[in-house]
Order: C-alpha cells, then sequence, then structure tokens
C-alpha cells in the first residue's frame, strides 16, 4: 500500500510541493535579519521616496523578502491542483516548524560556548563569534511573532480570494487569481508584520510607508512570476496527463469528478 501511494503522481507532486513550501519559508525567515538595498542590488541610485509625510524613503528590505515571491508561486500553484485545505495544511505545517527552529536557535544561542570556538573565530577575524551568532539567528519576539500571524493571515486571505476569483471565471484566466489573490493578501501581510513588530516604535506615518514601499516590492514580484506559474502549470499536465489534471483541478472546487462525467454522458 506505502508502495503504491508513493508512486502516485499527484501524491509525489504534494510532497514535493510540501517540502519545498516549508524549507523556502524557513529559509526567509532565518535570513530574514539581513537588510539590503534593492537600489545598490541592481545598481541605480536611492529612489528617495516622499510618503505620508515620510522622506527619503528607499526599497530597504530584508533578505527573506527574495525568497517569499515563490511562496507566493507556490500556493496559488497548490489552490489550483489541490485546493483550499491542502493550503492550509501546508501553511499551518509551515508555521508550526518555524516556530520549533526558532526555539531551537534560542536554546542554541543560551548554551555556553567554548572556549576553542571563541578563540578559533577570534583568529578570523570575528571578535566576539558567540555575539554574531546571537546576532543572526536571534529575532525579536514581537518580530517573529508579527511574521508568523501576517503569515497565516495573508495565507487564507489568498486562499479566500482564489477561489472567489475561480468561482466566476472557472479554469480561465489562471493570471487574474493568482496576481488578484497575491496582491491582495500581501497588503494584508506587509501592515500585520509591521504593525505587530513595530507599533511601538514606529509611528503610524512610519508604518503606512515603509509597508507601502514593501508591497510595491511584493507586487512586483508578484507581476514578474505570473509566467512562472503558467510554465509550472504546462509541466504538470505534462507530468499528471490532461485528464487528471483536470479532475484534480475540479476536485480543489468542490466538484466531484464523477458527476461532471455522468452528467456528459
Amino acid at each position: 500500500m506505502i508502495t503504491a501511494i508513493l508512486k502516485d503522481r499527484p501524491t509525489k507532486l504534494f510532497l514535493g510541493f510540501t517540502a519545498f513550501f516549508c524549507c523556502n519559508a524557513l529559509i526567509a525567515e532565518s535570513i530574514g535579519t539581513k537588510l539590503f538595498s534593492m537600489e545598490k542590488l541592481i545598481g541605480v541610485r536611492p529612489v528617495n521616496f516622499t510618503l505620508f509625510g515620510q522622506t527619503g524613503l528607499a526599497f530597504t528590505l530584508t533578505c527573506g523578502v527574495l525568497l517569499w515571491p515563490l511562496e507566493f508561486v507556490m500556493t496559488d500553484i497548490v489552490n489550483e491542483y489541490y485546493g483550499p485545505k491542502a493550503v492550509r495544511r501546508i501553511s499551518f505545517t509551515a508555521v508550526i516548524l518555524i516556530a520549533y527552529a526558532f526555539l531551537m536557535y534560542f536554546m542554541a544561542i543560551g548554551i555556553p560556548p567554548a572556549d576553542v570556538w571563541l578563540a578559533s573565530s577570534a583568529k578570523q577575524g570575528v571578535p566576539n563569534i558567540q555575539d554574531a551568532f546571537s546576532a543572526v539567528f536571534g529575532q525579536g519576539m514581537r518580530i517573529i511573532i508579527g511574521s508568523l500571524v501576517a503569515f497565516v493571515v495573508s495565507q487564507i486571505v489568498d486562499v479566500t480570494v482564489f477561489h472567489q476569483i475561480k468561482k466566476r471565471t472557472g479554469h480561465k484566466y489562471l493570471w487574474l487569481r493568482a496576481t488578484g489573490s497575491t496582491l491582495i493578501s500581501q497588503l494584508v501581510d506587509s501592515y500585520i508584520v509591521l504593525f505587530i513588530a513595530f507599533s511601538s516604535i514606529f509611528t503610524w506615518q512610519q508604518i503606512l510607508a515603509v509597508g507601502m514601499m514593501n508591497y510595491f516590492f511584493k507586487c512586483t514580484a508578484a507581476i514578474v512570476l505570473t509566467p512562472l506559474i503558467y510554465l509550472v502549470e504546462k509541466r504538470m499536465e505534462r507530468y499528471l496527463g490532461h485528464e487528471t489534471a483536470e479532475k484534480m483541478k475540479q476536485a480543489a472546487m468542490g466538484i466531484d469528478p464523477g458527476l461532471n462525467a455522468l452528467a456528459a454522458e
């Protein structure tokens, strides 16, 4: 029985999607302590926007934001073929694993460092590797909670909007439901994490301005990656077979493929 399950192509794909989704989310959260300049990355001058009374705004983003667009793509693909229950399952699985990872990070930070480790790092030009380790792997509790809450809520919003659009358009306009659901869910995500993590530090004007800069980047990434969704869909159709793929899409919408077959007869 186990062999049959592992040979089932939809099951194999779902296991692969789940593993990549969770791994990608965990890496994004882990590297999120580093900030970078998007303008420097692409070799242009800082944009120096003015929004909500805040001047000198630029695209200073966390490294984690580079990986999150892949989560949008994965969410839409899983939603299209496996349905909202599957998206919620892998989303909650990812949250549990991320929370577990941060618990392990904090435990590792609290373990007393060995003298030989401290001495070897000093020879490499790192005066106190314990402090460096803590700075890299340690994040504020408000930031962790804000990020996890924003992730869960935005995923629920994404699933809901995706299927509302799909109910009205059927299997057509994948670009519309994929991009539309992402644009709405990421607006929610951008402001939830800022409000929970920085409401005691930033003013409302700062939260609005920084959130809009982050949201603009996410919108751009969602639009740029839309062709990737079509590419993945074509590869899945080829791997699963057209008939199986269509049955999965109908089941994802809560339609019994068997009833449709009987109606056609």
